[in-house]
């Protein structure tokens, strides 16, 4: 650049040096690794203002869909399901008591008719016994005593 030539912020009156920079390129920490055939293609989009950018196109992110809920919830009809099953055993279980409270009378009843007849027998046993001639009959006369001495 020489003295007094036109610049865009004017004339400069004294001589300045010119300075180049370099750009350093960056290298990233780790590198993404390469797999073979997953390398997207390049696109090119040119701006309004004439630039042209380069780059990879990148899919957006999809959400994931949404399940759709039952009607019911999976609780409710479990326990539906119990209710109906434990409706369904009480008829039985009534059956059952009903059958072991008529077990029980019953049992109770025969052994209460066992116990009347079988002691009917022995009253028939003890009291009835004066009728009958197959016993030993003892005749006890009047007998005398003297001096420890039996006189018959």
């Amino acid at each position: 650049m020489t003295v007094n030539e036109p610049t865009r912020y004017g004339t400069s009156a004294e001589p300045t040096a010119l300075e180049i920079h370099h750009p350093t390129p960056i290298t990233p920490a780790h590198p993404a690794p390469v797999l073979p055939g997953t390398i997207p293609a390049v696109t090119s989009v040119v701006l309004p203002d004439g630039r042209v950018v380069t780059g990879y196109a990148v899919a957006p992110t999809q959400p994931e869909p949404v399940v759709a809920k039952p009607a019911v919830s999976n609780a409710a009809v479990n326990v539906a399901l119990g209710g109906v099953g434990f409706l369904a055993v009480c008829g039985g279980l009534l059956l059952l008591t009903a059958f072991i409270t008529a077990l029980t009378a019953l049992v109770t009843q025969l052994i209460t008719l066992a116990a009347v007849i079988f002691g009917g027998w022995i009253a028939v046993q003890v009291l009835g016994s004066s009728g009958r001639k197959g016993g030993t009959t003892v005749h006890i006369r009047r007998a005398v005593f003297k001096r420890n001495h039996f006189h018959g």
